[in-house]
C-alpha cells in the first residue's frame, strides 16, 4: 500500500504543475472585451470548444477533477 501513496503522491503533484500551467495559459476575462462591439460573432466565438482557449479549458476542468479525486484519496486514512 505504500508504493500505491506513493504512486499518488507523484500523481498528485504532477497534476497541480499541469493545472497551474493551464490556467496561467488561459487569456482573462478581459480579453472578450470585443464583444462589445460585435466581435463576438467571428469564428472564433462562435466554435470556442475547438480553440486553443476551448481546449484549455476543457483540460483544466479535467484536471482539476482528477486533482480533486487523488486528494480524497490521499486523505482517506486506509493507508
Amino acid at each position: 500500500m505504500a508504493v500505491l501513496k506513493t504512486i499518488l503522491t507523484i500523481i498528485f503533484i504532477i497534476i497541480s504543475v499541469v493545472i497551474t500551467v493551464v490556467i496561467l495559459m488561459q487569456e482573462g476575462k478581459s480579453a472578450g472585451l470585443g464583444a462589445i462591439s460585435g466581435a463576438a460573432d467571428t469564428y472564433w466565438g462562435k466554435n470556442k470548444g475547438r480553440s486553443m482557449e476551448g481546449i484549455l479549458v476543457k483540460l483544466t476542468k479535467i484536471a482539476v477533477i482528477l486533482f480533486l479525486v487523488i486528494a480524497v484519496l490521499l486523505n482517506m486514512g486506509i493507508w
